[in-house]
């Protein structure tokens, strides 16, 4: 008789992945949605107007959005706040992520492997691609980052080690 215990292990992870990422998208209330558009549709967002907001699951990472839902379909823009020493875990998105870091340099790894000694510096003013499913992690070192996110929705995180948690020290 087979084993199905793996087989059962898998399955527990993917809907535990997948709950995560329903509670993420519910905790993404429309009220955080602070871009709002004038009668033409044009959208102004001042830097003082930017509201942050703890980012459940991320131990001091904060979250803001700018513009439209992450958790429906169609163009969302966030921006993600990373304090020094704080880098996600292994992790992938269901969509295709345009990443610029607009504070600090944003250090960046790929893969399934967390090796914070393997990654590689964005720079202010500097772009990422993640592409949809692609494995990476990411985060802070010695300063704060801030980053701004566009994506096309619904979008979410897919922990690949979910017992390791979403975020943690950079070191």
């Amino acid at each position: 008789m087979p084993d199905f215990s793996r087989e059962n292990n898998v399955i527990a992870i993917r809907r535990f992945a997948a709950a995560t990422m329903l509670l993420g998208a519910a905790l993404v209330p429309t009220a955080l949605l602070r871009a709002d558009s004038d009668p033409e549709g044009f959208v102004r967002v001042q830097p003082e107007d930017v509201q942050w907001k703890d980012l459940p699951g991320y131990e001091g990472v904060k979250f803001a959005v700018i513009s439209g839902d992450p958790s429906k379909p169609g163009v969302y823009v966030v921006r993600v706040k990373f304090p020094p020493g704080i880098m996600s875990r292994p992790h992938f998105h269901p969509d295709d992520r345009y990443a610029t870091v607009l504070q600090g340099t944003w250090w960046t790894g790929t893969g399934d492997t967390f090796d914070p000694g393997k990654t590689v510096p964005v720079k202010a003013g500097g772009f990422m691609k993640h592409p949809a499913g692609g494995h990476h992690y990411d985060g802070a070192k010695d300063e704060e980052v801030i980053l701004q996110l566009i994506g096309y929705g619904p979008g979410g995180t897919t922990m690949i080690r979910p017992e390791d948690g979403h975020t943690g020290p950079s070191r």
